[in-house]
């Protein structure tokens, strides 16, 4: 190259070699042209080798090209396979699909195995095949030369590979597909013109054609479009390559003189390509001049071009490489080559795009195998040992539960839908026969009180037993009876007998449907007895006719406006319904509940004939037309209700009977046939009311609605309107109406209701001070509760006794009057000072006072201490008493104090008072009958729980042993005043003797042992007598003596 004058290097056709001259060409800037082996992708790399350019696309875009079709129909588990050969072709083919394959951006694909093939080692290869089939069922192989495509293809047939579960791609890049190129074969395929692979090299058959056949059958070949448009000239080239070699070429080395080849090279359309190739570029640069044809920058671009040449259409890239369109081969039912799908890569992209040739899969590409697309895992696995289980085996049983699950399931269904279809049947029967009331559910009330009690407006709802909420028949005008029926009681009307048609049967069932406000609830029909009884709610305060004919009650405007109002509401649902008017009504059918609303009766039951017959009097309230036309209900017009309507409202105005036939000197039949017949001014009621702020729109409403033409009248819905607008503002309903009288009733009730409460309760706090001055607070209030008051005995309490001393002799110094003042002033200070001391005053009987700390409630032995306080203040007080009407006189008390056990009680029920049993009692009465003036006489034992818990407290001296009736010798105490206020000349003032100014001498005689002597003291109790100690009859006309006298009594 560096001495030769060299124009362009062809070759050589072998990887290795043409990376040297490609390294080469780009120092000595020549154009090297590739051919041959020399597919691998480091070839394609343009700025290593500027200059290389070569009519083979790279193994790489193999390898996308088969990730592409292993994607397209799922195969996932492949193994490779490549023929030996010295120049490693094929081995270098598979690395490169190898690497791709394996590129995680692509269809992800598992190798199984890749290994190589030695044709020339029998053993090894079929050991190879063999253990193909423990692994893989989709083979990926590549061979270099015919005669080992054609040994692939008899080895499989051979060692059993080529049944359906098997498919083998072969990888090609030499545009020849199932086809060799030769001259000797028989037979060539029609798209390319080249001989096919299974047929033998020589003319004589070496008997293998048929295995080889039957292994291309299950493969599929991945080629470079080998289609050849001049098929002729390939012929012609196939046929005389050998001579083309020798001349023109003038090749004279051995290899060429000896050559006996049957066809031409394997890549020699290749080189015929490159040539071809190299010729267009000089042509394409437009000169002759050598100049040109060594400028690489000129030249080099002229092979970036397309032409079709002996290996299918060439097309070079800006890399000077081929732009793959690489093409599926398959074998139709002839054996004949097919093109399955295209599978091109453009401007260098890696994703193949797909051009599939066939629409039916199954037909077009896998006929050979059955028509079914092999697995990359065979369902029973690859050594046939995991196969499913069948499914009949494996799912019998779910089979068999499913399908009675079905059979449950349908047989459910279909029971289901009959039951909902019985059901609704049956629901509609029910609906359709709700009206017929069984007779035997009706029965009668019994009378169980004679007159009438009908109740007046003012009387409000009342509790009403289920036997009488009134009497049968006797609040109705008309032919009314109450019955009970299921627990209630209903209205009745007794009709005759008749056959019911089919359209009576569907009247009645919708008339069951009808729900208004203002409609009487029609419940149904009994026709099981020898009269029909129609069946409705019953309206407590009867009829409208029955209240306005009693007159016991007045009614203000709104409370005639909501009537009217109410039977205007029902007469408009009954035209809008399919009765399309009532046809009968009159003030009897407009019934009235407990909450005064009007609701419409005997509607729709026009086809029934009344047991008793009508009277004529019903015929004053039908319209002019009814009367001249004997019209029934079914011939009469809405308007004939508006008629009806306006008589029934001059009643409620006037609070009349319709037409007041009272007033009138007409009779009812003179005056239907007044009305019959008409005239310029018809004869109507008269409207004259005593009612005030009657609107005058309401009584232009009425007399419209009896004009004489009926459509002169307005409509039903025109009268509820024109009502609407007369409504009161101020006023919604009549309930409401009536419920606002109630509460200004009410507001006046509260008012007197709690002046007289307050009353009351000064009263009830008067009563109980006074009963808690008679009686303790916790006994007076166990008493009002209606509780008994247990006796109750209490361990340790003091009494106190007091006299006011010489009192008898202050009495008769003064009036009666005086006395009774003295001792309330007395006694008045003395209760205060007893509050402020916490004692509990028993009773004041004359003179005398009864006082006792410790009880009812027990307060430990501060009884004593309280006791004392409240005698010492006595006495100061005393001290400074002074008498108004005697000022010389002094009052001085005698104090008697005892401590011990007590038993207190309530006794009486008339007047009960609050008693003390026990001889603590008796001792401290007799504490103060052996007392002095002014002094506190005090106990033993009331002294001893004096010092004990209140020591150094108070000033105490004692008085000496006396002899207490009852009692003995006692030693006895004075108490003198507090410590450190006794004045020094009281506190050593010597305790009196005992003489006998109050005790006559006795002759001594042995003591007696003294007993205890129960007493008790109340107002009913005893107390010791004066007499033992004064020894005169004077004490009798003591009062205290009086009141106690009882000294022997003993309460036990």
């Amino acid at each position: 190259m560096k001495n030769i004058t060299v124009d362009v290097i062809i070759g050589p056709p072998c990887a290795e070699a043409l990376r040297t001259m490609g390294t080469l060409g780009a120092l000595y800037q020549k154009p090297v042209l590739g051919w041959g082996f020399v597919s691998q992708s480091d070839l394609s790399d343009i700025s290593r080798f500027p200059y290389l350019v070569t009519v083979l696309p790279t193994s790489q875009t193999l390898g996308y090209a088969s990730s592409k079709l292993l994607e397209i129909y799922k195969w996932n588990k492949i193994a490779l396979l490549y023929y030996k050969s010295d120049i490693n072709y094929c081995a270098g083919v598979v690395n490169d699909v190898e690497s791709t394959l394996n590129d995680p951006t692509l269809y992800p694909v598992q190798i199984v195995m890749k290994s190589e093939i030695d044709a020339n080692d029998n053993a090894t290869s079929n050991g190879v095949l063999t253990a193909i089939k423990s692994r893989a069922r989709v083979v990926l192989w590549c061979a270099q030369l015919g005669s080992e495509k054609r040994d692939y293809m008899i080895r499989i047939s051979q060692l059993g590979l080529d049944t359906s579960e098997y498919v083998h791609v072969m990888l090609s890049m030499r545009s020849i597909g199932f086809g060799v190129q030769t001259f000797v074969g028989k037979t060539t395929f029609k798209q390319s013109g080249l001989t096919p692979v299974w047929e033998s090299f020589s003319n004589v058959s070496d008997g293998l054609e048929g295995l080889a056949k039957q292994g291309a059958s299950k493969v599929l070949v991945v080629d470079l479009n080998s289609e050849v448009k001049d098929k002729n000239y390939l012929q012609y080239m196939q046929k005389n390559m050998l001579n083309y070699v020798r001349s023109p070429m003038n090749c004279v080395t051995i290899e060429c003189t000896n050559a006996t080849a049957s066809g031409m090279g394997a890549y020699a359309r290749h080189l015929f390509d490159v040539v071809y190739l190299y010729g267009l570029a000089l042509t394409n640069t437009n000169s002759t001049s050598p100049g040109v044809f060594d400028d690489m920058s000129r030249l080099i671009p002229q092979m970036v071009t397309s032409f079709d040449g002996m290996t299918g259409q060439v097309a070079i890239n800006e890399n000077l490489t081929r732009m793959p369109l690489y093409q599926v081969y398959g074998l139709d039912e002839t054996f004949e080559q097919v093109s399955l799908m295209n599978l091109s890569f453009v401007n260098g992209t890696t994703v193949a795009r797909v051009s599939l040739a066939y629409q039916n899969e199954s037909t077009s590409v896998w006929h050979f195998w059955n028509g079914i697309r092999p697995l990359a895992t065979p369902i029973c696995g690859f050594l046939g040992k995991s196969c499913p289980v069948p499914f009949w085996e494996q799912y019998r049983i779910l089979i068999f539960v499913a399908a009675g699950l079905i059979i449950l399931v349908t047989t459910t269904n279909i029971i289901c839908v009959g039951c909902m279809i019985k059901n609704r049947r049956e629901e509609q029967a029910r609906i359709n026969s709700e009206w017929q009331v069984p007779f035997v559910k009706l029965r009668e009330i019994e009378k169980k009180r004679t007159g009438n009690s009908k109740r007046s407006l003012q009387s409000g709802p009342s509790n009403i037993t289920d036997d009488s909420r009134m009497s049968t028949g006797s609040e109705f005008c008309e032919n009314y009876t109450i019955m009970m029926y299921e627990k209630e009681m209903v209205l009745t009307m007794k009709y005759q007998y008749m056959n019911l048609t089919k359209a009576n049967m569907e009247r009645f069932v919708k008339l069951r449907k009808l729900e208004h406000e203002n409609l009487n609830k029609f419940i149904g029909l009994s026709i099981d007895s020898s009269l029909f009884i129609s069946v409705t709610k019953l309206c407590s305060r009867g009829s409208l006719q029955d209240i306005l004919s009693r007159g016991n009650f007045s009614m203000d405007y709104f409370f005639m406006f909501c009537i009217i109002r109410d039977i205007a509401e029902g007469m408009e649902y009954l035209h809008k319904s399919f009765l399309r008017l009532h046809g009968n009504l009159r003030s009897a059918t407009c019934l009235v509940n407990d909450s005064w609303q009007v609701k419409l009766a005997e509607f729709g039951l026009d086809n029934l004939l009344e047991e008793i017959t009508p009277t004529k009097k019903r015929l004053l309230w039908a319209a002019p037309e009814v009367l001249r036309g004997s019209l029934t209900i079914s011939q009469m017009e809405p308007s004939a209700d508006v008629f009806s309507f306006a008589t029934i409202a001059s009643e409620i105005l006037t609070k009349k009977e319709a037409w007041d036939l009272q007033e009138r000197k007409e009779a009812y039949d003179e005056i239907i046939y007044i009305v019959k017949k008409g005239g310029s001014f018809p004869m109507r009621p008269d409207i004259i009311t005593d009612v005030p702020d009657v609107n005058p729109a309401l009584i232009a409403l009425v007399k419209d609605c009896w004009s004489e033409a009926p459509e002169d009248r307005p409509c039903s819905e025109n009268i509820c309107s024109q009502l609407r607008d007369m409504m009161p503002k101020t006023k919604s309903n009549l309930m409401d109406h009536v419920f606002n009288m109630l509460e200004e009733y009410t507001s006046t009730l509260e008012v007197e209701v709690e002046e007289r409460t307050k009353e009351l309760t000064l009263e009830k706090k008067k009563a109980d001070i006074l009963l808690s001055r008679m009686l303790p607070k916790q006994v007076a209030e166990r008493l009002k509760a209606g509780q008994t008051v247990e006796p109750e005995g209490f361990d340790s309490v003091t009494v106190f006794f007091s006299d006011v001393v010489k009192f008898t002799i202050l009495a008769s110094k003064c009036s009666p009057f005086q006395v009774v003042n003295l001792l309330n002033d007395l006694y008045s200070n003395f209760d205060t000072i007893i509050e402020e001391h916490g004692v509990y005053k028993v009773e004041s009987i004359g003179d005398g006072y009864l006082c006792v700390s410790g009880l009812p409630t027990r307060n430990g032995y501060a009884h004593i201490k309280q006791i004392v306080d409240m005698s010492l203040r006595f006495m100061e007080y005393c001290r400074n008493f002074k008498i108004p009407h005697l000022p010389g006189e002094r009052v001085e008390l005698r104090i008697g104090v005892n401590s011990g056990p007590c038993v207190a009680g309530v006794v009486g029920l008339s007047m009960p008072r609050y008693c003390l049993f026990g001889d603590t009692v008796n001792t401290a009465s007799r504490m103060e009958s052996n007392g002095k003036p002014s002094l506190i006489h005090m106990s033993g034992a009331a002294h001893t729980l004096l010092t004990s818990h209140y020591p150094h407290q108070y000033e105490t001296n004692s008085r000496g042993e006396v002899i207490i009736k009852g009692k003995g010798v006692m030693e006895t105490f004075w108490v003198l005043g507090r410590a450190g206020e006794v004045e020094p000349s009281i506190s050593n003032r010597s305790t009196p003797p005992v003489t006998h100014e109050r005790w006559p001498s006795k002759p001594a005689t042995p003591p007696k042992e003294p007993t205890p002597e129960p007493r008790s003291l109340s107002s009913h109790g005893s107390r010791p007598s004066s007499k033992s100690i004064n020894n005169n009859n004077n004490n009798y006309n003591d009062p205290l003596y009086r009141q106690y006298k009882m000294d022997s009594l003993k309460v036990i």
